[in-house]
């Protein structure tokens, strides 16, 4: 009997650390048009009831998803004609916070339409250790900014709005636990297309 309890919590272990351990934060269309630019000062948000449903209240246990990877995805439907490099500051809001109280990834910088994926380490993003992660989140705030233009970068601040608005983007976040990889086909609803890495 001791051996076959041994051998059902080695396979229940095996399997478990096989498996990828995943959810989306969200995935959410957003249409961002310049009379909205000035009085939100660039940002989007996304409170916690659009949130995935699988989203934790602990980040750190019993899925460690603070240590993992955040997989981000822009797809850019629609954008004014040029090619000014834009990017998007993607902020993490905590139920509770230390030092700067937020921390923010950063999106790939893109200056056409497509679709834009990058992933990206939970412990070395900006201010990532300012969240107490065992108390979650509460909302992730979307900042567009002009592409290395430094402190001043948030779209609206910048000469002429019309490079960046009208623009039409969808936004999957991913969180991937330490020790997994990103497994695109457990992402309901995401189309297969070529991405611009």
């Amino acid at each position: 009997m001791k051996i076959y309890l041994v051998a059902l919590l080695l396979f229940f272990s095996l399997h478990g650390s096989v498996r990828a351990e995943q959810f989306v934060l969200f995935d959410e269309v957003f249409t961002f048009e310049e009379k909205d630019a000035v009085p939100t000062k660039s940002h989007l948000h996304v409170k916690a009831e659009q949130f995935g449903k699988n989203t934790p209240k602990d980040w750190t246990s019993p899925i460690d998803y603070r240590n993992g990877t955040a997989h981000i995805r822009i797809a850019v439907l629609e954008k004014p004609a040029g090619d000014v490099p834009t990017m998007w500051s993607l902020c993490y809001i905590p139920n509770k916070g230390q030092n700067n109280n937020y921390g923010c990834l950063s999106s790939p910088n893109y200056n056409k339409t497509g679709i834009f994926e990058k992933d990206q380490k939970m412990t070395e993003f900006w201010e990532n250790d300012s969240i107490i992660w065992t108390q979650g989140i509460k909302q992730m705030s979307l900042v567009i900014k002009r592409a290395k233009a430094g402190g001043k970068a948030h779209a609206h601040l910048q000469p002429d709005l019309t490079k960046f608005f009208p623009t039409k983007i969808r936004v999957t976040i991913v969180q991937v636990a330490k020790g997994s990889t990103y497994d695109a086909t457990k992402v309901p609803g995401l189309k297969k297309a070529k991405s611009n890495k």
